[in-house]
């Protein structure tokens, strides 16, 4: 694996263990880790909420409650809407401490966020 690659990895993968609270982890290997919520309310399987992939030329971070929540797509910092790829995937082939810790903070919000709306 690119070692960069691992780095954005390790650090993702970390940032969201640190929010992920009452999260069931569903998957955590060296190249997966998804964060799912318990279950569903209306089909009763686990729901993904936030899960990190390692993909072929890039790591990928997605966060759901971007894509449920316009607000926060709308009040995004632009270098980090820039890494967006759709409404809830975000891309990086390089740690980088200043979009991680605006994507650390739009995981805070996303969570605070699908709590209120009773997802979590």
């Amino acid at each position: 694996m690119n070692p960069d690659f691992q780095a954005v990895f390790t650090q993702l993968r970390e940032m969201l263990r640190r929010h992920a609270g009452s999260l069931a982890i569903t998957e955590d290997s060296p190249a997966c880790f998804f964060s799912s919520r318990r279950r569903h309310t209306r089909t009763g399987k686990p729901m993904d909420i936030a899960w990190i992939v390692v993909g072929k030329n890039y790591v990928s971070f997605h966060h759901m409650a971007v894509y449920g929540c316009e607000a926060l797509r709308t009040a995004m910092p632009p270098a980090l809407k820039a890494r967006m790829q759709g409404k809830a995937c975000f891309n990086f082939k390089k740690p980088d401490d200043a979009l991680f810790a605006q994507l650390e903070q739009l995981t805070v919000d996303g969570f605070a966020a699908f709590r209120k709306a009773g997802w979590l």
